[in-house]
């Protein structure tokens, strides 16, 4: 992996192109210096993002640049590198023919940061369920960065991991996006070991912190109730944890998930481990909804999004906060480079 530089900006993806993607980066540029943000340029369609622009109202310049002129820009205007077709802008319709586009940017971006013209990866809010209708054959963002990893650097093992990190909170599911009756099948010994190093060589590397505490949720109610509503804690998680002590991490549980997330709990660990995503991904956005950010552990380059959907509803209307995405670009930007945490 290239080592960043500070000379670099940030790589966004454009996101759904119908919802708010386009709306927050604008937003957030026109707002950058309040913000307090680094330089980052938008792989999209700079029509699209003007169209977009007139919409909001603003009076902001949008300058199509390669990744090279974004910071030379960035003080004057929005930096947009063209990725893809020209498209409608029209917000709060999903269109099936925009998924190559949203595609194409995420993949963009990942290789401007394997090439040295980028610190770091923002994406931007997607509809999954519109890209899988175009063939997109991935659960998410997280699993599509992890195969594009290996594409761009083949001699390192990634193991994506989500991370929710907000102020008061941070967590990782063990498993993601999966449905919930699928969970018990998925969840092994092994995966809650390889996770949880994962979370803990980040939390070490680039969080700074010496020796991370790890709390890990059981999988049932009261954390199985010694065996009497489930079996999954004493047979898979317990011996997890233990592995895990064994090899130096502080590893603690399987702790019932119900009573882990108050205050005063929070002051026991600093970060916590959940069985399935809504376990730990509830707690998260309902402590921290508008500063949370979702960063993917485990890749050979840096990625944070903002922490939560594309909001249709609101795309066009001004109406939105850009809070979880200025958050995302700050995070990303001091994760380049942990020198600065």
């Amino acid at each position: 992996m290239r080592r960043s530089t500070p000379s670099l900006p940030i790589a966004v993806t454009m996101g759904e192109p119908a919802g708010i993607g386009p709306d927050l980066a604008l937003l957030a540029w026109e707002n950058s210096k309040a913000l307090g943000l680094p330089c980052f340029y938008v792989r999209a369609d700079a029509a699209l993002l003007t169209e977009r622009s007139a919409k909001l109202g603003l009076s902001g310049k949008i300058a199509a640049v390669s990744p090279k002129d974004a910071s030379a820009v960035f003080g004057k205007a929005l930096p947009v590198v063209q990725t893809g077709p020209a498209l409608p802008d029209q917000p709060g319709f999903e269109r099936e023919d925009t998924a190559a586009s949203v595609i194409a940017s995420i993949e963009h971006c990942v290789a401007d940061v394997d090439d040295g013209l980028a610190a770091a990866v923002v994406t931007s809010p997607i509809n999954k369920a519109a890209l899988y209708k175009a063939g997109f054959d991935h659960p998410g963002h997280t699993e599509f960065l992890g195969e594009l990893a290996k594409q761009h650097w083949p001699e390192t093992t990634p193991h994506p991991v989500m991370m929710i990190a907000g102020p008061e909170l941070m967590v990782v599911p063990v498993t993601i996006h999966i449905p919930l009756k699928d969970v018990p099948a998925t969840l092994t010994s092994d995966l809650i070991v390889e996770t949880a190093l994962t979370a803990a060589a980040d939390l070490k590397q680039r969080f700074g912190f010496a020796n991370p505490r790890l709390a890990l949720c059981g999988l049932n109610p009261h954390a199985g109730e010694n065996g009497t509503m489930g079996t999954e804690e004493d047979a898979i998680i317990r011996p997890a944890i233990d592995r895990l002590i064994a090899l130096g991490i502080a590893a603690t549980g399987p702790h019932p998930a119900d009573t882990l997330f108050h205050p005063e709990a929070r002051q026991t660990y600093d970060c916590v481990l959940g069985m399935y995503h809504d376990q730990v991904l509830i707690p998260a956005k309902t402590i921290g909804f508008d500063d949370s950010v979702n960063i993917t552990l485990g890749l050979p380059f840096v990625r944070t999004s903002p922490d939560h959907g594309t909001a249709y509803g609101l795309a066009g209307t001004g109406n939105i906060r850009t809070d979880s995405f200025a958050a995302a670009i700050r995070m990303a930007h001091a994760l380049a480079y942990p020198e600065q945490l």
